[in-house]
């Protein structure tokens, strides 16, 4: 973003009246917290429990990881706002902020699509699935995501840092985010919306793509399984993670899959509130609730601790 007069931002959040924010303040320090706690509680079961040393569950650590650095990339920042009233950026930090997020947000996707591939190769092929999915591929794929992520994000970043902001520094949003800083751009920024849809549509269309069509093979080999209760298995193992494709696609095609950026920003602001607040709570209890391994795993460690402090 090339600056012509304005050298800080003035982010604008969710409302001006002093009551609300001391909720939204309450609310959002409650929900970060559970979510931070939700998230590393997933890590650190992962890295300490060898039941837990396979691919999907690498993967779902993975997950966590992106979840916590995507929200502590604009959360903590709102927060400090709400509580000292400064709402003040510059900008290099919107810079930086419209980076982080929208680079683990888009990565996201690309790791959904992975974690999908990984359920394919253990329900269809289950003889081959230690060798198809070794820790150098795991980790191949890891990395891919990443870079497959960077390389969606440069088109729109490189045409943003050559936006101009001539007289408007008011950001009506609670962080720095791309349609906000376009609205009050002085520059054409019809090649920038274009570009930015294009990005969105192409990512969610290969993604979703191989997550359909790893679904549509899983689907068609358990109807093939004898047993319901090898059936009802299988989907388990599966429903954690449509659960979460579902919530997570769904918004961000409702955010990014439309005509004009400039006309729904406070929309866009709304539904922010749930992806960035909601959705990284609730994937953590997705995926502890429903998986028998996971919430075995939490239960004796809560047990190792509390005999732990009995002794």
């Amino acid at each position: 973003m090339r600056n012509s007069t304005v050298t800080t931002f003035i982010l604008l959040g969710l409302t001006d009246n002093p009551k609300l924010q001391v909720l939204i303040f309450i609310f959002l320090f409650l929900t970060y917290t559970l979510s931070l706690t939700g998230n590393l509680t997933i890590i650190t079961l992962t890295f300490v429990d060898s039941h837990l040393k396979t691919p999907m569950y690498f993967f779902l650590k993975n997950f966590s990881f992106l979840e916590i650095s995507f929200t502590s990339s604009c959360i903590p920042r709102y927060l400090y706002s709400i509580a000292t009233g400064d709402r003040v950026i510059t900008y290099n930090a919107c810079a930086l902020q419209v980076f982080f997020t929208d680079l683990c947000g888009v990565t996201e996707f690309f790791l959904l699509a992975t974690m999908s591939y990984d359920r394919y190769v253990a329900i269809c092929k289950p003889l081959h699935y230690v060798t198809v999915i070794s820790s150098r591929v795991c980790w191949t794929l890891i990395i891919s995501c990443w870079m497959a992520g960077l390389c969606v994000l440069i088109p729109p970043l490189s045409l943003g840092l050559n936006l101009k902001f001539c007289d408007s520094n008011k950001i009506d949003h609670f962080g720095c985010d791309a349609f906000p800083l376009l609205k009050i751009s002085c520059s054409d920024t019809w090649l920038m919306e274009q570009t930015v849809i294009i990005c969105a549509v192409l990512t969610l269309n290969m993604t979703l793509t191989c997550v359909f069509l790893s679904y549509a093979c899983i689907i068609k080999t358990i109807s093939k399984f004898p047993s319901t209760q090898q059936r009802k298995k299988a989907f388990s193992t599966c429903s954690s993670h449509m659960i979460v494709v579902s919530i997570t696609y769904g918004t961000c095609i409702f955010i990014y899959v439309k005509p004009s950026a400039k006309e729904s920003v406070a929309i866009n602001k709304s539904v922010a509130v749930l992806t960035v607040f909601n959705t990284p709570i609730m994937n953590p209890l997705i995926y502890t609730l429903r998986n028998k391994q996971v919430k075995q795993t939490f239960d004796d460690a809560i047990n190792r601790f509390a005999l732990f402090l009995i002794k």
